[in-house]
């Protein structure tokens, strides 16, 4: 990931604030830095978003194309991720560098997105064993600020949400074979229902004390991350230790606590933005990718 480095004395001034509860742009250990969230960007997709958090930029696109269910779920629709980490992000993600975070962030969204009580996957089974929805979530890496993939995770809850698939109709003739009709009407689509949809707070061990939303200077001053997905609910899907440092069990507890409380508010703000954007329909103003 993008890095920073700090002098000794700086790293003290971050953690010694961190202790006190104040960082050094203001914010208390538990409060997100400011985040725009705009969804219907990019055109020619079913659906995408863009999400800055501080000095973070995220864009999503997804794309429903028909494919064949898994052998082992025949009747289940999938999601493929891929992640583009630009090298206009940071000079970093030049070359090998910018290929292994991509696979590597991509891998976490599987496991946190793929699962079956996130995303209703039967709903994008078309004809069991035959035919099915592939979601193919292309995420692009435009400016890193630190806190990666809490950002990534809000931008595909909201691209989600965006998405529209057409409706289809299964026609069988005499001979037994199936012909499949799309729907053109842009209108007579289906949504995904991304209610059970987590996002992932990223709580980083800083001192005796955790922050969430931490930025390329906090990381720097933080030894060990605790990733949890947590539902709109305050349930915990998926829980990972990232970092070389190690975390005892009171801490982990701690972590856990409030990652649960953050990701409830974090997850009642995000749905506030997309019932509005939704609501105000074509005329609302779009700032646009390309704006």
């Amino acid at each position: 990931m993008a890095s920073v480095v700090l002098s000794e004395a700086e790293k003290l001034y971050i953690v010694h604030g961190v202790q006190e509860d104040l960082r050094v742009d203001g914010r208390g250990c538990e409060d997100y830095r400011c985040a725009e969230v705009e969804t219907d960007v990019v055109s020619n997709t079913s659906g995408s978003a863009r999400v800055k958090l501080g000095h973070t930029d995220i864009l999503v696109g997804i794309k429903a194309e028909m494919g064949t269910p898994k052998l082992e779920k025949p009747d289940e629709g999938y999601l493929e991720f891929f992640v583009d980490c630009s090298a206009n992000a940071t000079p970093e993600f030049e070359g090998r560098g910018g290929e292994e975070l991509g696979t590597e962030l991509a891998s976490t969204l599987y496991r946190v997105f793929s699962s079956e009580n996130s995303v209703d996957l039967k709903s994008l089974c078309i004809n069991p064993r035959e035919h099915c929805w592939v979601l193919y979530v292309d995420v692009l890496l435009l400016e890193c600020g630190g806190n990666l993939l809490d950002a990534i995770s809000i931008a595909v809850k909201a691209a989600l949400f965006n998405t529209r698939i057409p409706k289809v109709r299964v026609l069988e003739d005499e001979e037994g074979s199936k012909e499949i009709e799309l729907s053109d009407d842009p209108y007579d689509c289906i949504r995904l229902n991304v209610d059970d949809v987590p996002c992932i707070v990223t709580l980083s061990k800083i001192g005796y004390r955790h922050v969430v939303d931490a930025t390329l200077q906090e990381e720097a001053c933080s030894l060990a991350s605790l990733l949890i997905s947590v539902t709109s609910k305050g349930a915990l899907t998926s829980m990972k230790k990232v970092g070389r440092g190690s975390l005892d069990p009171e801490s982990i507890f701690e972590m856990m606590e409030t990652g649960k409380r953050v990701g409830k508010s974090l997850h009642i703000a995000l749905q506030k933005i997309l019932d509005e954007e939704e609501s105000l329909g074509t005329s609302r103003q779009k700032v646009g990718f390309l704006g």
